[in-house]
């Protein structure tokens, strides 16, 4: 078993929901939430709540340093069919990865006293998998 560092992490994003992936210039950081629902089960005479579970529900978020050059993360949130994602923990192992369709968020953080920094937000637009 090998441990990596996150140094070595990755974003892949599409324009759109067909393009190719591309790695998010200045990518630093992500997350990937893949909890599911739990639905209440709960009968008369159990000695504790029950629960199934339900649906996953994928959503993650994702940290980035502007690029002048690349404007994939703002065509992907105006994207009318989403985009392509691929999250890498690290690319020493580039086959080990996560990806799916999703839909895009973002947002521009500038302050005279810090470098100019975007992050953004995703949830799934379809299944993901892993690989």
């Amino acid at each position: 078993m090998a441990r990596y560092p996150a140094r070595h992490g990755a974003v892949y994003l599409s324009a759109d929901g067909t393009g190719a992936a591309a790695a998010l210039g200045g990518a630093a950081s992500w997350t990937l939430d893949m909890s599911t629902d739990k639905v209440d089960v709960t009968a008369f005479n159990d000695a504790n709540k029950r629960f199934v579970q339900g649906v996953e529900n994928i959503s993650g978020t994702f940290s980035a340093f502007w690029d002048d050059t690349d404007d994939a993360l703002y065509d992907a949130t105006q994207s009318t069919d989403g985009a392509k994602m691929y999250l890498y923990p690290s690319v020493d192992v580039s086959t080990k990865y996560w990806y799916g369709p999703a839909w895009v968020d973002m947002s521009v953080d500038a302050s005279v006293s810090d470098a100019v920094k975007l992050s953004g937000s995703f949830c799934a637009n379809g299944d993901w998998g892993q690989y």
